[in-house]
């Protein structure tokens, strides 16, 4: 599928696209031409508007970006046995379920020996990593990095995520999945506690976001440039920035929330359909910007005081070292961004009418997008790290 995914921003400014795709394209090329490899500017390129641009290019700095030592990305992959395999027959029924998620038109043949290949690097990671234990939706997480990087490159990829982002969904038990969802509601009320009064109100919980959450949209988008372009923020980014994302889903959708009756099941099914015409980039930024505004650090104690292991092994993780840290990306930009944001708020009037609500909101968040991509763009490569901070839980 290569350069199969070329992302158009989705912003509401496109003017200049091309030659801000170029000079990107040139970024990344002497980023990934340093000796070595500069991962901090990969990864601003990584959270800024268009994301990677191309799978090839993606099959270059994902790599980088989950820190896989170059010797383990030559490996041929070992053969799996799949007799005896207490996994086998549920991915084996999960995978012949997932043929939407191969592009349309494509040969039976070729699926078929892809969906076989993704049987294998699942099996193949869980062999290699007995604590971990498969769930349903991991498949979607693995099919796109199958059909982004191949096979080889993709067991690697998938063995180093398993192991650290997706490890709390990888527990015997829900446990830790359900307190990351725990996250979702103060985020939301930090932003706009009606929303948040209101979603309490219906009882409708955070059941509606899990499989946002665990195939990291993977499962709920349909378009797959999409998926990708959320695959290169989210590893760019702390492991909790997925239930940062779905809270500014849930926040854009503001007005179809407090205009649906307020029950349980009724709001439930709203907010389970995701829009597929969501202002990707816009959102993007908004989700990094609320992630360094409200660090999971403020969070922890209303999500129930309980540290996930995603989290804690992110601290330990090879990504979190002064060159490369996410969340030192996202707080220079925050930064960068705050005053014009505030300017922009305070002239949003309370109690407008709610189209009148909503036009500033996307007004706001466009220029968000607008000036993120501006500022990530001045920052060079001799950018001053921010003293570390716990932003960690």
């Amino acid at each position: 599928m290569e350069n199969s995914t070329d992302v158009v921003p989705s912003s509401p400014v496109n003017t200049g696209w091309d030659a801000r795709r170029k000079r990107k394209n040139v970024d990344i090329t002497q980023a990934l031409s340093a000796s070595p490899a500069d991962v901090a500017a990969l990864r601003r390129m990584a959270i800024s508007e268009g994301g990677l641009l191309t799978d090839e290019i993606r099959c270059q700095v994902w790599p980088r970006l989950l820190n896989v030592p170059p010797h383990l990305l030559d490996q041929e992959p070992e053969t799996v046995e799949r007799e005896n395999n207490k996994d086998y027959n549920q991915v084996l029924l999960d995978v012949q379920r997932s043929l939407r998620r191969f592009p349309p038109g494509m040969p039976d043949e070729q699926r078929e020996g892809l969906q076989e290949e993704l049987i294998d690097i699942i099996l193949r990671v869980l062999k290699r990593n007995p604590q971990l234990h498969y769930y349903q939706g991991y498949h979607d997480i693995v099919v796109t990095f199958l059909l982004v990087v191949k096979e080889s490159l993709a067991t690697s990829l998938v063995e180093k995520l398993s192991t650290h982002h997706l490890r709390d969904f990888m527990d015997p038990t829900m446990d830790n999945t359900k307190h990351i969802l725990n996250y979702l509601m103060p985020i939301i009320d930090r932003v706009n506690p009606e929303v948040h009064d209101f979603m309490q109100q219906a009882e409708v919980g955070t059941v509606f976001a899990l499989s946002w959450l665990i195939t990291w949209f993977g499962h709920v988008l349909s378009d797959f440039r999409h998926v990708v372009r959320l695959y290169d923020f989210f590893l760019a980014c702390h492991p909790l920035m997925p239930i940062y994302f779905a809270a500014v889903i849930v926040l854009y959708r503001e007005e179809e929330v407090l205009e649906c009756e307020c029950d349980m099941a009724m709001v439930h099914h709203l907010l389970s359909q995701i829009p597929q015409d969501l202002p990707y980039e816009t959102l993007i930024s908004r989700a990094g910007d609320l992630f360094v505004q409200f660090p999971p650090s403020e969070l922890a104690r209303e999500a129930a005081a309980l540290e996930s292991m995603a989290t804690s092994t992110f601290t330990d993780f090879d990504l979190a070292s002064t060159q490369q840290r996410p969340d030192a990306v996202l707080r220079r930009r925050r930064r960068q961004k705050q005053a014009a944001l505030e300017e922009s708020a305070a002239n949003s009037a309370v109690g407008r009418p709610s189209a009148a609500r909503r036009f500033v909101r996307l007004a706001v968040m466009g220029l968000t997008v607008a000036l993120g991509a501006a500022a990530l763009a001045m920052v060079n490569s001799a950018l001053e790290w921010a003293p570390k901070l716990d932003f960690f839980p």
